[in-house]
């Protein structure tokens, strides 16, 4: 099968960015509602409800500059993230509220709730062992569990089933159990990168078979990008160069993944997924930074020491002013641009950016 080459996918990224942000401003929701999961590069503020000053938030300056009336929501971006240009292209205003913002349970909230909610929650992992002070995955799968169970008693089960069944389960994590992995071992044999990888794999696999016998049929993953080349990695390597393992980690976590959805698809009836790579474009925006609009692919625009990779995002922290020309927003996230260009391709590109169908085709198939 012929690749397409680099300046073909410029070219068509940059076209899409342009159709995608027309198209998205006059679109109606094109799904009853969006359900996401995940760690901090789909949090929207599930973390400034959780005590203890352990936490890993970023409800303070300078997040949120870019943000409508510039302020800091928990997210970790100086404006939107990627689930909030996901959001938008399918016709809702920004990602749906956190679950710990709606968790009352009252009629209102309930029937927010049917709109969509996101449970993503910053330092969160795959595995249980991932992070501390988080809500880990499997604990989101059961707060989605809680959440379906009221809702189902307020409209009906069956009228549940119906709406889920065509909602979109959105998710994006794995990163944060490869560097707790690496941290615990920067220099691991092939065999077991191989044991890690299938496990961590399994597991996930297991958290998404969790959500269809919850009631979901459309997911759609977001991979991991090659995080060894974040500003933080970078800071550690005594050349300044992308850490080579936790790239290797991540190709054979990306690679596990798609071989699992497949698998699920042949499984279990009406189960319908996309894999969006975010690994692909940020590999196109380091190959090609200026033709897709970007100046500074290696520094953070918010940080401190070395590559700004050093600390988090603090409101002492050193913030550069054209925040549009860099990949990276802090030491390990994305800026607003970045991530609005990361939906666009995801949403509406070729396979070599979302697999086996985009997710727009995953968003309007009413198969």
């Amino acid at each position: 099968m012929a690749t397409a080459s680099p300046s073909v996918i410029i070219h068509a990224l940059l076209s899409l960015v342009a159709f995608s942000v027309a198209v998205a401003e006059a679109a109606a929701a094109k799904v009853p509602a969006m359900y996401v999961f995940g760690d901090s590069t789909a949090d929207v503020g599930s973390n400034n409800y959780l005590p203890g000053s352990a936490v890993p938030r970023a409800n303070f300056p300078h997040n949120g500059v870019d943000f409508p009336t510039s302020r800091p929501t928990g997210r970790f971006s100086n404006g939107y993230n990627g689930v909030d240009f996901l959001a938008l292209n399918m016709g809702f205003k920004r990602s749906p509220p956190p679950f710990l913002s709606v968790a009352n349970r009252t009629n209102k909230q309930i029937a927010r709730g049917l709109l969509g909610v996101n449970f993503a929650s910053a330092g969160s992992g795959i595995l249980d062992t991932t992070g501390d002070s988080i809500v880990a995955m499997s604990k989101q799968v059961k707060q989605f569990d809680t959440l379906r169970c009221n809702i189902s008693a307020r409209i009906s089960k069956e009228a549940a089933d119906n709406v889920l069944s065509r909602s979109l389960f959105l998710l994006s994590t794995g990163g944060n159990d490869i560097f707790a992995f690496f941290s615990a071992n920067s220099t691991p044999t092939a065999e077991q990168k191989q044991l890690f990888t299938r496990d961590l794999v399994s597991q996930y696999k297991n958290h998404m078979k969790a959500l269809y016998d919850l009631g979901a049929r459309k997911i759609a993953v977001i991979d991991v990008p090659p995080i060894g080349c974040c500003p933080y990695p970078r800071s550690l390597h005594p050349l300044g160069a992308c850490i080579d393992v936790l790239n290797e980690l991540t190709r054979g976590f990306n690679k596990g993944v798609k071989d699992a959805m497949y698998s699920l698809s042949a499984s279990l009836s009406g189960f319908k997924y996309s894999i969006g790579s975010s690994h692909a474009v940020v590999q196109s925006i380091m190959k090609h930074p200026q033709r897709l609009g970007f100046k500074e692919v290696t520094t953070a625009c918010c940080g401190s020491g070395r590559f700004n990779g050093k600390t988090g995002c603090t409101p002492n922290a050193t913030l550069c002013s054209n925040r549009h020309e860099y990949l990276f927003w802090d030491l390990l996230h994305p800026t607003h641009a970045t991530s609005k260009l990361a939906a666009v391709a995801i949403y509406n590109g070729s396979l070599h950016f979302a697999t086996p169908i985009n997710f727009r085709q995953l968003v309007e198939d009413q198969s």
